[in-house]
This record gives C-alpha cells, sequence and structure tokens, in this order.
C-alpha cells in the first residue's frame, strides 16, 4: 500500500507559539521554539507520538521483514582497517561482519593476529564504541577513545598492548580530542574544553587547551601546557612528529578551512614558537627529517601543493616548493620509505603517485578500480605503506605497498553475498544553471533500460571541504538487487575541485549547493534513468539541509525525501552545542545583517509554504546527537506537518541511545536502513519481488 492510497493521516498536534524574533528590523515567528527544550514534558510526550506515528505506518509494510533479512546476510562480511605499525605491533580494526563494534587487534610477526580491545563487551546493546585510538611510538601503550550512545563526548583510558590490560589512567570529559604521546612514553599531550558544569553554558565549547599527563597521576591535577587566551575560541590539537623531535600545536576556528600551527621542540627545552601563525591557508604537517618540515598546503594553491621548510632558519614561509600545484587536487599525502605518497583527485576519484623528498615523480600506484582511497598508513623510515581502497562495487579492501620495490599485494578482502559483476558504475556529467560542471556517480544493474521507470536514490552533501568520493555502500546493495538505481552527486561545497569549489558553495554562495544537486536530479530525469515520482534524495547533516533545502524549493522534482540528522534553522543554528564552528561556512544572522538576508532566503524552517504539496519526507534524528541538535528535525517535523493535509506525510524518526552517527552500532545502522526502505516502499510505491 502507497501513501497515496492512504486516509490523510492526522498528526499529533503541536501547539504554536507567539515567538517573534527581530532580525535586524524584519519581525520572524518561531512558533515552535518549545521544541527546543528537550527535557520538557510536552516535547518528550510529542516526540513519542510522532515516533508511534511512524511505527505505526513503517512496521506495516508488506517488505519489510524481507528487507531486513536481505539487508542483514549482505551486511554479513568482514570488515577490516589498514593496518598502523608501532615497535613490534602492527594495530588494526576488523568486524566479523555483524558485530555491533569493530575490534581492535594486536598483530607480532611472528603470531597470529589478537583482539586487543573488544568495546562489544562494553555495553549490551553495542552503544559503547572506540572512536579514536593512538599507539605510543614503541607500541607498548596504546590511548584510546571511548563515546557512549554516539555523543561526540569521549572519555581517554590507557592500555598496556603486552599485557592486554588497563592502567588506573582515565580521562573524561574530552570531545573532538587528538592524543600525542611523548616519544619516551612517560605520558602523553591531549586537548580538552572545560570540564561541564565548570563555566556558564555559553563558554562550554571555548577555552581549547592542550594538556600534559603523565602516566599514573591523577588527571584531574593535569596541567595545561598550551593555550591561546588571546583566542579563546580556536580549537587546539596536539600533534607529534614521527621522530619525536617536534610537538605541532594545530588552531582551528570552528571548521573554518584556515589553520594555525605553532610548534615545540620535545628533544630539548623549549618554550612553544609562533610559526604558521596568519589563518591564511590550510596547512597540515605530512613529515619531518631533522629540521626539515614537510607540510600540504594550499596558500597560493587552492589545488594544493606540498613545501618543505627548515625550521632552523627561523623564517616561516621560506618554502620550497617540492609538489606544485596541479590539475588534480591533493587530497592526501603519507610519508613513506623515504618518500611521499600523494592521492590527487582527478573529476572525483584517487590517483596515487610517489614523488620522492626532491619532488623528483617515481611513478604511480596502480588502483583496481574508479574508487577512492579511504586512509593510508607508513611512516617516512618504514619502506611500508598500507591503504584501503574502495569503489561503488569493490568492498574495502586492504593493500600493502613496498615503496623500495614497487611491489603491491592484497593484505585483506572480503568475501561478500552480493553479485557485483551484475551491477556497473559511470560517471556522467550534469550542468547547472550557471554552467558549472557537475560530476555525478551512477551505479545500477548492467542492461538498464532508460525508460524513466527505475527507482532512484540521489545522494549529496555538498560543503564543510567533505568529499564525495566513490565507497562500497552495503546498505546500497539490496536497492541495487531489486532494480533500483543509486547516484551520489559531487556538488560545490566540497574540495573535490580544490578551495575555490569550497568557497562557491558557502555564504552567501550556498544557493550554488542547492541548484547544482537540482540539476544533477534533472539530468538523471532527462537521461531517462528515473522519472520525478521514482526519484528520493538522501542526506545527513549538512546534506540533511541539502534535501530539506532542494526540497522546499522544488517540491515537483522529487518522490521522496531522506532527510537525517539535518541543520534546518538557519537563524538559530549557532546558538545551539557547536554550532557556533561553523558560522564561517554559513554565516551568522543575528551579527550581520548580510547574513541574515541570505540565510534567511534558503533556511528550509522559514520556507515552507502553507498549502503546498511536498513529497513525503522521513526526517531522521537521534536524542543523544550533541552536534546537530535533534531541535532542528524536530522543528522542521511540526513545521511541515503544519503546512500540509497529511496526503504526503512528514514523518519524524526520533532514535534512542544514539547520536549524530558517531559510533553507532551495526544493529541500530541495519534497523534504520530498513526504516528508510520501507518508507521508499510506500513513497515511491515500490513492488519489489523480495517482499513476502
Amino acid at each position: 500500500m502507497s501513501f497515496s492510497s492512504i486516509t490523510p493521516l492526522e498528526y499529533p498536534p503541536a501547539r504554536r507559539g507567539d515567538v517573534v524574533d527581530d532580525y535586524h528590523g524584519t519581525p520572524v515567528a518561531d512558533p515552535y521554539r518549545w521544541l527546543e527544550d528537550a527535557d520538557s514534558a510536552e516535547t518528550q510526550a510529542w516526540v513519542a507520538a510522532q515516533n508511534a506515528l511512524t511505527r505505526r505506518l513503517l512496521d506495516a509494510v508488506p517488505a519489510r521483514e524481507a528487507i531486513r533479512r536481505r539487508l542483514t546476510e549482505l551486511w554479513d562480511y568482514p570488515k577490516t582497517g589498514a593496518p598502523v605499525r608501532r615497535g613490534p605491533w602492527r594495530f588494526f580494526t576488523h568486524n566479523d561482519g555483524l558485530q555491533n563494534q569493530a575490534v581492535l587487534y594486536r598483530q607480532a610477526d611472528d603470531r597470529a593476529p589478537e583482539p586487543l580491545l573488544d568495546p562489544n563487551t562494553l555495553s549490551p546493546d553495542g552503544t559503547a564504541a572506540l572512536t579514536s585510538w593512538w599507539p605510543s611510538r614503541d607500541g607498548a601503550l596504546l590511548a584510546y577513545a571511548l563515546s557512549e550512545q554516539g555523543s561526540d563526548w569521549q572519555t581517554i583510558a590507557v592500555r598496556d598492548v603486552a599485557a592486554g590490560q588497563d592502567l588506573p589512567d582515565v580521562i573524561p570529559w574530552c570531545k573532538f580530542t587528538s592524543v600525542a604521546w611523548h616519544p619516551d612514553g612517560r605520558g602523553f599531550y591531549y586537548n580538552r574544553f572545560p570540564e561541564p558544569g565548570s563555566v556558564p553554558p555559553e563558554e562550554q565549547y571555548r577555552h581549547s587547551r592542550v594538556y600534559w599527563h603523565r602516566l599514573g597521576s591523577d588527571p584531574a591535577a593535569d596541567e595545561p601546557i598550551y593555550a591561546r587566551p588571546d583566542a579563546p575560541d580556536l580549537i587546539l590539537l596536539p600533534v607529534a612528529s614521527e621522530d619525536g623531535r617536534f610537538l605541532f600545536f594545530y588552531q582551528y576556528r570552528g571548521t573554518d578551512a584556515e589553520n594555525r600551527i605553532h610548534y615545540q621542540r620535545l628533544d630539548v627545552a623549549s618554550p612553544p614558537v609562533p610559526w604558521l601563525d596568519d589563518a591564511d591557508a590550510l596547512y597540515e604537517v605530512v613529515a619531518t627529517a631533522g629540521d626539515v618540515v614537510y607540510v600540504h598546503t594550499n596558500l597560493g594553491a587552492p589545488k594544493g601543493r606540498i613545501v618543505s621548510a627548515d625550521l632552523s632558519q627561523g623564517d616561516a614561509k621560506a618554502w620550497r616548493e617540492v609538489v606544485p600545484e596541479g590539475e588534480d587536487v591533493i587530497s592526501l599525502v603519507q610519508a613513506a620509505g623515504n618518500h611521499l605518497v600523494v592521492a590527487r583527485l582527478r573529476d572525483a576519484r584517487h590517483v596515487l603517485q610517489v614523488i620522492a623528498l626532491d619532488g623528483t615523480p617515481r611513478g604511480q600506484i596502480p588502483l583496481p578500480a574508479m574508487g577512492s582511497v579511504l586512509e593510508m598508513r607508513g611512516q617516512l623510515a618504514q619502506d611500508v605503506l598500507t591503504f584501503a581502497f574502495t569503489a561503488f562495487l569493490f568492498p574495502t579492501t586492504v593493500y600493502r605497498y613496498d615503496v623500495p620495490t614497487g611491489r603491491l599485494e592484497i593484505i585483506a578482502r572480503p568475501e561478500i553475498r552480493f553479485d557485483t559483476d551484475a551491477f556497473e558504475t559511470h560517471q556522467v556529467f550534469a550542468t547547472s544553471a550557471d554552467g558549472t560542471r557537475v560530476p555525478v556517480f551512477v551505479t545500477h544493474r548492467k542492461g538498464l533500460v532508460p525508460d524513466g521507470s527505475h527507482p532512484t536514490i540521489l545522494y549529496g552533501y555538498g560543503g564543510f571541504t567533505v568529499n564525495q568520493l566513490p565507497q562500497f555502500w552495503v546498505s546500497r546493495t539490496v536497492w541495487l538487487e531489486q532494480g533500483g538505481v543509486f547516484a551520489v552527486a559531487v556538488i560545490r561545497g566540497g574540495n573535490e575541485y580544490g578551495e575555490a569549489w569550497h568557497r562557491a558553495g558557502t555564504l552567501a554562495n550556498k544557493q550554488n549547493v542547492f541548484d547544482v544537486f537540482i540539476a544533477a536530479a534533472e539530468h538523471l530525469i532527462a537521461a531517462g534513468y528515473t522519472a520525478p515520482r521514482r526519484l528520493a534524495i538522501h542526506g545527513g547533516s549538512n546534506g540533511g539541509l541539502l534535501v530539506a533545502a532542494c526540497m522546499v524549493q522544488r517540491p515537483d522534482l522529487f518522490g521522496a525525501v531522506l532527510c537525517a540528522v539535518p541543520v534546518i534553522d538557519m537563524l538559530r543554528y549557532h546558538r545551539h552545542t557547536i554550532g557556533r564552528y561553523w558560522v564561517g561556512e554559513y554565516g551568522n544572522a543575528e551579527e550581520d545583517p548580510a547574513h541574515f538576508a541570505f540565510l534567511y532566503r534558503y533556511s528550509p524552517l522559514h520556507n515552507i509554504t502553507p498549502g503546498r504539496l511536498y513529497p513525503p519526507v522521513l526526517i531522521t534524528t537521534a536524542e543523544s546527537d550533541d552536534r546537530v541538535v535533534p531541535a532542528h528535525a524536530r522543528k522542521f517535523a511540526a513545521a511541515l506537518q503544519g503546512a500540509g493535509d497529511g496526503r504526503r506525510p512528514a514523518l519524524l524518526r526520533a532514535e534512542t541511545r544514539a547520536g549524530h552517527g558517531l559510533g553507532k552500532p551495526t544493529a541500530k545502522l541495519i534497523d534504520e536502513q530498513v526504516d528508510l526502505y520501507a518508507f521508499l516502499w510506500r513513497a515511491l510505491d515500490l513492488d519489489w519481488p523480495l517482499a513476502d
């Protein structure tokens, strides 16, 4: 039964308040402001009623259990990460298939892999997640971070690798934290914000500091060793050089594309030294050799270049260019075997090059498909590089590359229950209204006839320099098997074509992002892949903003919308949790009249037209999301329901014991995907053969 054949829905009532804000002389109503209070009984009762309505509709889908069975079968395959070598140990993550969380393994050269840390033993429902881990230089100790219920808040602990036992050292209340071990292993540096409750709420995500923790000491007594009281909005991250000589202090203003780096010598007693302090570009130290530092930057090179500098000379920007800017964006850089391995983006797919430290090209590492490198592991003094590679029809596979000999071998390749040979991926190019060329990856069964009949999911993100590259989506395999088309649009706001591509999708240019996504949708329709009534769009977080804005602007173009953990209220987003970090990307409507003008023009919450027919939408959020607060999703659902007549459902799915997505257990991921497909089954009027 499709949504079109059901009786118009009666939504749980949502009280309309009388809140009106003044933005530079323009009154703006916010009738659902009360839904920002997650702890109020009224909000909780309303969310519970919304969940009950959503469950009633999705649980009744005939294909639901068949979808679950097949998706679970497809999900059940081994997933391995690229190993990190420290001392006698290799460290890597591995999930047998359906484990809620991946397990961290240790392996010595003469022994089989052994579990070192299994987060599945830490909570009965798998919501305790290992989010980061940092082995010491000699591999004897491991610092690691745990998150509970999807929260961005983390706890750092330390494990003795040989014994497999934790030390007493436990550091709570860390967020966006990096750990840098001292070269002698006696302790480490880490960053954190003030402990919750120790400062007013508006100061919670300011005053980042770097602390020193000596093993065996009380973490409550840890003293800050680096801070920027002159710039309390900067996030400070410690990063140690491979040789242990330098401690770099990375400094970011929220998610801005520029950063600063100061440094301190660890091999001699010395204070921190200001180095790259102009916030005029992005800088990343990729290797050190003595006093020479190799830096990946986009200073004067929007597509990136690699330079070197001698820190003993004292001139911050006395660069020697090692790898100049080219046509293809420098995406990733890893040092290995006294060379630099550079992953460049060529129309949003990776090419791997090996380059000597003097800039001499040494050839390419062949890649097996039109895909992307997820991670590269190596050290300048080690001959071996390991990396993970993936593509839409190529499950993540781990490779070992010997730099001196050029030998490439597979060290972990999964066997899956999905016939990749029956499908194909190709890249097409749409054209936006302003003439911008937009790459779109399209995956479908071979032999597909372009008759406009195929149910299609178009995915996008478009912001914060986040790239949308080919990768294996196990969640899309069941969709492809049933004749669906899966497309990913490479839109402005990412870094696929460099910083200019990113800037063209920020602040007053944000409408460009929506325009190019709409152009991608129109191309899929014009090319015969699908039709508006068969086209669903999907995005999460900033991508949730993307699909919400496109839905509001072009409701005629889409048959369904999957809007996940979205940013929706563009006039107030900066007031919640870490929203202040995104001002460089979006703007601030309260402080700047020009920002208010363009934010108000596209803010999905403020552009819903009563009586207009919008496509069916499923809005998903989670109660522990402390990155994009669930208030965005709640207010959007209430506004859409209040403006419609119930003929095209606007449903809210509010997850419990989960957050923005960090560390979400496999069981919850499968549950969520089953609901998404059950929703699409009704919204797009699907008739899948696997239906019971």
